[in-house]
């Protein structure tokens, strides 16, 4: 995970620490943050096997990767990132698990002190036993997640946001859809630099997006007084949930709650359509196998079965695949209708974001902000 030699497959760098991503004791008691990596990192596969010059050169190819697509990604969505924004990181498995839960530390904390103030507080010992039962919980959840993040931006709530590329990821996905690795390697990059781009170049989004997500949080938190409600929610709204594909999160929700959800996967189909948008279009300009990587690409967002489609439905994975569509047919629509500048005027405040109803109606869009 450092640039110096380490047990894995491939020798990547380390995420910075986060100043602010700790929390009191007693939170701590609640999710042992510690105890989840180690738990990560002990299921975790390391992915597929290189020698140590191998890893030095995929290293090295995605930070080539990274850098070349910077200038036409600004030019291509006329959004650029400042000088002082942080470069992408190259990361392994356990790096990323290692970035998501201090990302979750942060995130959570507001939750955490708000079981803290329950009714009924558990004992130390209860507290330190459940600490680590959750942190194990969470560790095997990013655990399985990281095995299937070709890159992430990182918001890093309370630390530095930073793009995250999962060397092993991409290198696994390139070998399994068969395409030539240094076109691979450049078509994830103009994906990911493009989030690294909006948010950096729109200086707001990130405040947004991470208060958004915790207010929601926070209220979807359930007190011990609302636990066995949560249960009877759960035997009746399961089968509803695995059809959907919508997650777990869509069990407990009020229709208030499920309003909020679904205006924040709006924003989120935006990010990632714009994203899959620009990747195309920068796309047959420098990389020459960008049709064939797209079609086997998309044959893989759809192929998963089993147990793994199971976990997919349970964790709202599924319709993360509806964002990238759906995000895409409105960036598309929106330029074609108004142009990339009229399109732009998205990024100008947080209520020009889409709304729900509006990212699968363009055109709703269109007249609400263009008239």
């Amino acid at each position: 995970m450092t640039d110096t030699t380490v047990p894995t497959p491939l020798a990547t760098d380390r995420p910075t620490g986060r100043a602010a991503a700790g929390g009191s004791r007693g939170r701590a008691a609640y999710v042992d943050y510690d105890f989840a990596k180690k738990a990560g990192r002990t299921v975790v596969s390391p992915g597929p096997q290189v020698t140590g010059d191998e890893a030095a050169a995929i290293v090295a190819d995605l930070r080539a990767a990274a850098a070349a697509a910077v200038a036409p990604v600004a030019e291509t969505s006329a959004l650029v990132a400042p000088d002082d924004a942080p470069a992408p990181l190259v990361v392994d498995r356990p790096g990323w698990i290692d970035a998501n839960v201090d990302s979750f530390r942060a995130l959570l904390d507001p939750v955490v002190d708000k079981l803290s103030t329950s009714k009924s507080t558990p004992s130390a010992a209860a507290a330190a036993i459940g600490g680590k039962v959750t942190g194990a919980e969470m560790g095997g959840l990013l655990a399985f997640l990281s095995s299937k993040v070709l890159g992430q931006y990182d918001l890093a709530p309370g630390g530095t946001p930073r793009l995250l590329l999962v060397a092993p990821n991409i290198v696994a996905t390139e070998r399994r859809l068969a395409v030539d690795p240094t076109d691979f390697r450049r078509w994830v990059a103009m994906h990911e630099e493009t989030h690294r781009v909006q948010f950096t170049a729109v200086p707001w989004l990130r405040d947004h997006l991470v208060e958004r997500t915790q207010s929601l949080a926070v209220d979807l938190a359930p007190t011990s007084e609302d636990l066995g409600r949560r249960l009877e929610q759960l035997t009746r709204n399961l089968p509803d949930v695995l059809s959907s594909g919508e997650g777990l999160g869509q069990l407990f929700a009020t229709p208030e709650q499920k309003t909020r959800i679904a205006e924040l996967t709006a924003v989120m189909s935006l990010l990632e359509g714009h994203a899959d948008v620009v990747m195309d279009d920068v796309g047959p300009r420098v990389i020459p196998t960008v049709d064939e990587i797209r079609r086997k690409f998309d044959q893989r967002r759809t192929g998963s079965v089993g147990v793994d489609r199971l976990l997919r439905k349970l964790l709202g994975l599924e319709a993360k695949m509806r964002q990238y569509r759906d995000g895409a047919a409105f960036v598309r629509a929106v330029t074609d209708a108004v142009g990339r500048d009229g399109f732009n005027a998205v990024w100008s405040s947080p209520e020009n974001l889409p709304r729900a109803a509006e990212i699968v109606d363009p055109g709703a869009w269109v007249r609400r902000v263009h008239g």
